[in-house]
């Protein structure tokens, strides 16, 4: 199929099966991600560890930011039912993991949500817990108003997107006052110890660019947030994680729209880093679907692309040996991982 008729049926209407053939039918310069790994000695590419379990609670979100790779927004009705959550706990207690990190949409509007982070804690006292947030959320109305204070009590780590520390930016990439209510929410955790020096709990923000490049230096826009933030708003937060934009969903429309794909995808490749490819996220983590899947990373999970298939291809049938022997599912999305400085869900990997 040629990449034309792939554009006219991807645009606005890319379901996972064709985004994964358009992906697939890039330019003739663009080596297939597994020959490059192989050229550097890391095939079979395999993981090293199960340390972060990541859990998505559902696309539903209170937001239809155009540059979500989940596709997330009000109308979404996929949400991760009480008993597919209590697989992940037997799960992650058998996992021995240290890291949970739950995910959306927006994770908070699952119905069970709270009963889910308060059993996570159960388990075990010092595993770090992340929310990722898209922060509106929480100033949207009296029910999630009282989120953060649950935030502080069960001591989870705050993950939160704020793609500019201008509202111009902002509102662009995620919608009309997405900015004054991103701020709200940040003065209030903030007012909670978020953020704060000596107060153990974790406030991170997340920036994404708004087109067809690779992020700036982390440690230069950290710096550069951390002063706008404070001397306009008397905000503080502890990391700013730069994470580029992977060429799926919404984001893979843009590409399209704007005849933009190739020259993306020949700046990924021409921005392939070796030791990025060696630390990236899928050889520590595990990603579960809110219909309880198992992916070797969130984007992955997107295109459908489940673990290898001698692999447990569920949660109910989690097994830590098995899932450690298998062989990490790749394709020429994973070039985003692995350009420049690398992008996890963490942020930079070198």
């Amino acid at each position: 199929m040629k990449l034309q008729t792939l554009q006219k049926r991807g645009s606005k209407l890319a379901m996972p099966n064709v985004q994964v053939a358009i992906l697939e039918e890039t330019t003739p310069s663009i080596t297939p991600f597994g020959e490059k790994l192989n050229s550097i000695g890391l095939m079979p590419f395999r993981p090293v560890a199960i340390d972060v379990f990541q859990v998505n609670l559902g696309y539903l979100c209170n937001m239809t930011c155009e540059h979500c790779h989940v596709d997330a927004g009000p109308t979404r009705t996929e949400i991760m039912t009480k008993t597919t959550m209590q697989q992940c706990l037997k799960a992650i207690q058998a996992s021995g993991a240290t890291t949970v990190d739950i995910t959306g949409g927006a994770p908070e509007m699952n119905p069970n949500f709270k009963w889910f982070v308060t059993e996570i804690r159960k388990i075990s006292a010092t595993i770090d817990i992340i929310i990722r947030s898209n922060l509106t959320i929480l100033v949207s109305n009296k029910e999630y108003r009282s989120y953060p204070d649950f935030f502080k009590e069960q001591r989870v780590t705050v993950i939160a997107s704020l793609p500019c520390y201008t509202e111009a930016n902002t509102d662009k990439q995620r919608g009309d006052k997405a900015f004054v209510r991103s701020i709200e929410a940040l003065q209030k955790l903030n007012t909670l110890g978020y953020g704060q020096a000596g107060s153990g709990l974790q406030l991170h923000l997340v920036y994404n660019p708004g087109g067809a490049s690779l992020p700036g230096n982390q440690q230069g826009l950290e710096t550069d947030y951390k002063r706008v933030l404070l001397e306009q708003y008397n905000i503080v937060f502890n990391h700013l994680y730069t994470i580029t934009n992977l060429p799926i969903s919404r984001f893979l429309d843009f590409l399209l729209e704007e005849q933009k794909f190739d020259d993306y995808m020949q700046l990924l490749l021409e921005s392939f880093n070796p030791s990025a490819a060696a630390g990236v996220m899928c050889r520590n983590t595990l990603s579960v679907s809110w219909d309880g899947y198992l992916y070797d990373c969130d984007f992955n999970q997107m295109l459908h692309l489940t673990v290898e298939p001698t692999a447990p291809q569920h949660i109910q049938d989690f097994d830590v040996e098995a899932l450690l022997q298998r062989s990490i599912v790749i394709g020429q999305h994973c070039y985003g991982c692995t350009a420049g400085a690398g992008s996890s869900c963490q942020g930079t990997v070198v």
